[in-house]
């Protein structure tokens, strides 16, 4: 596929886990997404940028319609976790910062306050995962979280993603300005 021109690679725009589906985002996800994001905003706003000030639900709709132009285009493959059976967001996570010439991946995710500590996380990463070797061809996908983030690096160890390293001072808290440390997880293969 790394010779394949990005807008020709044809893969599903949804698919489900035992108790997930997994979609790119679509009209009419702003009013729910924004639901989540207002629900969760204390828990995610220390390790996202963009949590710290929520958007209004009209906001959300236009970056939702913004999202499913960049998946189309397949610049980034933002993904909808809902509960399987409902329209029910329960956290976000894709496929981004994508280098199609190897081709490689980065995973990001929150997920809702009311659903931690549930193992949702763990069973949509290892799925999307799995959806990036089997369907894009990936040679690579990467984890990167903040050092401080406990709950996010256990997701990449519990799915046995490799830890390449923690990159020291990278970067400024978007919190405090206080200089801060990113971990690098990766797989070379799908999970079993």
């Amino acid at each position: 596929m790394a010779d394949k021109k990005p807008i020709l690679i044809d893969f599903p725009y949804s698919f489900e886990t035992e108790r997930l589906t997994i979609r790119g985002p679509l009209p009419g996800d702003g009013k729910e997404l924004h639901t989540a994001v207002s629900e969760s905003q204390a828990e995610i706003k220390p390790w996202l940028p963009w949590a710290v000030n929520v958007m209004s639900a009209e906001d959300y709709e236009a970056r939702v319609r913004d999202g499913q132009l960049k998946f189309l285009a397949r610049e980034d493959l933002w993904l909808m976790l809902m509960l399987k059976g409902t329209h029910t967001i329960i956290g976000n996570s894709g496929l981004h910062r994508i280098d199609w010439s190897v081709p490689k991946f980065e995973i990001g995710y929150w997920l809702r306050s009311g659903f931690v500590g549930q193992g949702f996380m763990t069973e949509a990463v290892k799925a999307i995962t799995n959806f990036a070797f089997d369907q894009l061809g990936a040679k690579r996908v990467e984890i990167q979280c903040d050092s401080l983030n406990v709950r996010s690096a256990a997701v990449a160890r519990r799915l046995n993603y490799t830890h390449e390293g923690t990159i020291r001072h990278d970067d400024r808290d978007h919190l405090t300005g206080d200089l801060r440390d990113t971990m690098l997880f990766s797989r070379i293969e799908r999970i079993n």
